[in-house]
């Protein structure tokens, strides 16, 4: 059940926005445990000024560009640190090919948290009440 907020500059057609929606479900699916169509996504379209990101800082395959994306995923578990790292890969493989993304314009950042700490609507809590 994973959140992804996707931070990303402004302008970029709406089938740009459904290529990285579409390789990130897919390398979310191969390669991080999450079940087919488990899917909750927000792209967050920064203007000019919005988006500010050091080109430089460990980028050790050359600088980012304009086309530097954030990925910000809230998984509801922790996962590996082999799942992470295969997750990584996979999806910096597959936004290389759909939309054309270069991997050095890629930066996630994973947060776990509870079940407690989610709601899938109707005000009740995804962790079950325990009887007493």
């Amino acid at each position: 059940m994973p959140y992804v907020r996707i931070a990303l500059a402004a302008g970029k057609p709406e089938s740009w926005l459904k290529a990285i929606s579409h390789s990130l479900q897919q390398a979310l699916e191969e390669s991080f445990e999450v079940p087919a169509g488990d899917c909750f996504q927000v792209f967050q379209q920064c203007g000019a000024g919005e988006l500010v990101f050091d080109r430089e800082y460990l980028a050790t395959a050359g600088a980012r560009s304009a086309d530097f994306t954030l990925f910000h995923i809230t998984a509801g578990r922790a996962r590996s640190t082999a799942c992470k790292r295969a997750f990584f890969a996979r999806l910096a493989e597959r936004l290389e090919v759909s939309p054309g993304l270069r991997q050095q314009d890629i930066m996630v950042v994973i947060t776990t948290t509870g079940l407690e700490d989610w709601s899938f609507g109707n005000g009740k809590s995804a962790l079950p009440e325990c009887d007493s």
